[in-house]
């Protein structure tokens, strides 16, 4: 399947794609919870269900009609994993890691995969990095790389945006990787039956129709599912969280000059079996926000 969040005539809930068509579960399974991440938590059997109205529904409405939001606008954690390709971790000029590196992304990141993508005031060293994504479908904790793809509720592309030098000015990366937008997702969740082997995927990042990344997952250093391993090992995953995997060699930073994102640009990341976002760089709007 592939799930979406999307708005119509003002009101977002989530639906199915079927054939350039939505099929709306408000209207096909109305006992359904309207938001990605309470459905995700109702587990197997609203999956079931969302599956049985993909077989038996008409759908609803025309794909175009509809404005799709991020697939989880309002997930749980939100994490990723740094130097997790072996031509990333080469032009960085840093050694193949022993262990996995995590950092937080904080959730307000989190972006459609249409939105804009902000430029911020603070700084001009705006970055990209196209990744694949996983969505947690499942509350686990010590599950061993076998069995991880149990967890998985599906993938999605990702652009893990980063400002380069706020993310320097700090061991954790974390502010660096959060700006305002720079987490755009979607454009849906592709359940893992549709996906296959989420480690051979083609991942392809342009900037302005230049192709930058051209990779595969693949390459990965640490997979999808060693990944999951890994961090439930320490605390527990729950429904909605996103994990974005690691980004190829071809980011902004890694060229000579540095080739950073500038107000107008259009980045596409484009994921095999997945789609693509595209996002455009706009100027950030500095207004004081007090509610």
């Amino acid at each position: 399947m592939k799930l979406i969040t999307f708005t119509e005539q003002n009101l977002t809930r989530i639906g199915i794609i079927k054939e350039e068509m939505v099929i709306d579960l408000s209207m096909a399974v109305p006992e359904l919870p309207r938001n990605m991440r309470a459905f995700l938590e109702a587990g197997s059997d609203a999956m079931e269900k969302a599956r049985v109205a993909e077989r038996s529904s008409i759908a609803h409405f025309p794909l175009t009609d509809v404005s799709l939001n991020a697939p989880v606008p309002n997930p749980g954690k939100v994490l990723g994993i740094g130097l997790n390709y072996r031509d990333h971790v080469e032009e960085t000029g840093q050694v193949i890691p022993e262990h996995q590196i995590w950092f937080n992304k904080q959730h307000n990141c989190i972006a459609g995969p249409y939105d804009n993508f902000m430029m911020p005031t603070v700084s001009d060293k705006l970055d990209y990095e196209g990744e694949l994504c996983m969505v947690i479908g499942k509350h686990c904790k010590h599950v061993p790389k076998e069995r991880a793809h149990e967890v998985i509720a599906g993938y999605f592309c990702g652009n893990d945006g980063s400002v380069r030098d706020w993310q320097g000015r700090s061991p954790s990366i974390q502010i660096g990787k959060s700006f305002d937008t720079h987490g755009p997702i979607g454009p849906w969740i592709v359940t893992p039956d549709e996906v296959g082997d989420p480690h051979d995927l083609t991942l392809k990042t342009w900037v302005n129709g230049e192709l930058r990344q051209n990779s595969n997952t693949k390459n990965l250093i640490f997979d999808c599912y060693e990944q999951i391993a890994h961090l439930t090992q320490a605390f527990p995953l729950d429904p909605g969280d996103i994990l974005f995997t690691g980004t190829p060699s071809g980011v902004a930073k890694g060229f000579e000059p540095p080739k950073f994102l500038k107000i107008g640009d259009v980045v596409r990341v484009e994921i095999e079996k997945l789609g693509y976002i595209e996002n455009r760089v706009t100027k950030e709007e500095a207004r004081t926000l007090i509610e």
